[in-house]
This record gives structure tokens, C-alpha cells and sequence, in this order.
């Protein structure tokens, strides 16, 4: 080890450390339209958002009243694949419900 890195005096908390940063959040949004049911969307909050009976059922009226409802704040690849299971499982229960991520 040469003396030119580490001299006498020289703390460990002088030494530069890399600045750890905390990955971009991403919040996904659920979209009203005038054929997705209810029942589906609550369904959806629930099993794919993890939400609670009367949670979900607040989140449905939210979408379906004001147009559109967060339904969490994720890291990317998580809101990714929330956003693909909510469109996998729409277009297989034939229903074209809308979910879209933004960064926050």
C-alpha cells in the first residue's frame, strides 16, 4: 500500500464514497371508460394493487367519478408489471381498461 493514498491523520471518513441515490418512483393510474365493470376494477385493485375491500371499492368510485385514480408509487420495473397484468387481465375478461404509469 503506498503512504500517497493513506497518510497519517487521514480518517475513514474522509475517503470519497459514491453518492447512493434512490431509484425514480413511478405512480399507476387506473382510467374510467363506459365498459369496464365495477366489479372488474375492484377485483383488479385488490389482486394486482393489493388493496383491502374498502379501499378498492374507494379507488373504483374515485376512477369512475373524477376519470382516473393512482393506485400506488412503485419502482419502474414493479409499475411495469403492475401495468401488464391490469392490461393482460382486461383483454382476457374482454374489457378495455385503461392503466398507465408516470414518473413522479
Amino acid at each position: 500500500m503506498s503512504d500517497e493514498i493513506f497518510s497519517p491523520g487521514t480518517e475513514a471518513t474522509d475517503l470519497i464514497e459514491p453518492e447512493l441515490k434512490e431509484p425514480p418512483r413511478f405512480a399507476v393510474y387506473l382510467h374510467n371508460d363506459d365498459y369496464t365493470s365495477m366489479e372488474f376494477v375492484v377485483q383488479i385493485l385488490k389482486e394486482i394493487f393489493f388493496k383491502k375491500e374498502e379501499e378498492a371499492v374507494a379507488l373504483m368510485l374515485r376512477v369512475h367519478q373524477e376519470g382516473i385514480a393512482k393506485c400506488g408509487t412503485y419502482i419502474k420495473e414493479v409499475a411495469e408489471t403492475k401495468l401488464l397484468q391490469v392490461s393482460k387481465r382486461a383483454r382476457e375478461a374482454g374489457f378495455p381498461l385503461l392503466c398507465t404509469m408516470e414518473q413522479e
